[in-house]
């Protein structure tokens, strides 16, 4: 048996698709697996660039028409708006990579216990829609895809972003096969909430210590209500105190604590772990990639990858 090792979707396209003006963002998508490189955490071993996705295993999720208003550049002006960038070829098909991103980390992750996707944890689209940076839910496509392909049943996802996840709770509202749990902030976007499976809304100012003690005492209990397969972990950095957005005051250390967590629960229970980065909006982008970055130090120390 080969031995087994930590694998990375990612795709140099990720961060180039948008005009100049919307480019900060994404520049994460660049720096966070050459800082990985440079500080010898990975290898180029570990990385690999996924193809679009097919539109079959998109259709699981999304509508025809929705997604054949990708394909052909038929937004609205509105509907950009509401997703926040600008439609173009190149986005549609860095959503498709991002999406087949998620799926290949699925099979990676029952071969060694975790992989992760630099990008992902689109979790603001809908079936029939895109909003907040979402075009496509990754997420949702690749639980669907394993739904759907009978590779497992029982599938559970943990969004740990500071905004709901209501484009995934939606999409899985009447689907009992996938339990959506989400952490974030009460007073945060989205401003109308969707039901998930289980939320625990934070208030504005939350610190580590209660950030920390309400994961620690929900997640065994989902765990065991829920007894997944796998479980899509969706590993937000905008929770940091530095966030312009997040409105909560977690630390750096306290980030890490969240993914230690995760990880460290998971693996006890052999449980495999799909890590999507999801959002981070703090002023400094150091702060974004170094918080991004320690979750992948933290899944190869702990997964001994």
């Amino acid at each position: 048996m080969p031995d087994k090792q930590l694998y990375i979707a990612f795709d140099p396209i990720y961060a180039h698709p948008l005009p100049e003006g919307h480019r900060f963002p994404m520049l994460k998508y660049e720096l966070i697996p050459e800082q990985l490189l440079y500080e010898g955490v990975i290898g180029p071993d570990n990385l690999f660039a996924p193809a679009p996705c097919s539109e079959e295993n998109v259709l699981l999720t999304h509508t025809r028409e929705y997604l054949d208003k990708l394909l052909h550049q038929g937004l609205s002006p509105k509907e950009q708006r509401h997703i926040g960038f600008p439609q173009s070829p190149a986005l549609t098909r860095r959503e498709l990579v991002i999406t087949q991103g998620t799926i290949d980390c699925c099979h990676h992750a029952f071969n060694n216990g975790v992989a992760l996707n630099v990008a992902g944890g689109t979790h603001h689209a809908f079936a029939d829609r895109g909003e907040g940076f979402c075009l496509l839910n990754d997420f949702a496509v690749a639980a669907n895809y394993l739904l759907h392909q009978g590779i497992a049943e029982r599938l559970l996802i943990i969004d740990l972003d500071v905004h709901q996840g209501n484009g995934t709770a939606s999409i899985f509202a009447k689907e009992p096969r996938v339990f959506t749990f989400s952490i974030h902030g009460r007073h945060n976007y989205p401003f109308h909430k969707e039901t998930s499976d289980s939320d625990l809304p934070l208030e504005d100012g939350t610190d580590d210590n209660t950030y920390l003690s309400t994961l620690r005492r929900a997640l065994p209990a989902i765990l065991q209500q829920t007894n997944p397969q796998i479980v899509f972990y969706l590993s937000g950095v905008d929770i940091l105190a530095s966030d312009q957005f997040g409105k909560l005051k977690v630390s750096m250390k306290g980030c890490g604590e969240r993914d230690r967590t995760v990880f460290t629960t998971l693996k006890e229970k052999n449980i495999p772990c799909v890590v999507a980065m999801g959002g981070g909006y703090s002023a400094d982008l150091r702060i974004i990639v170094e918080a991004h970055c320690q979750t992948f130090r933290l899944a190869k120390e702990i997964y001994e990858l």
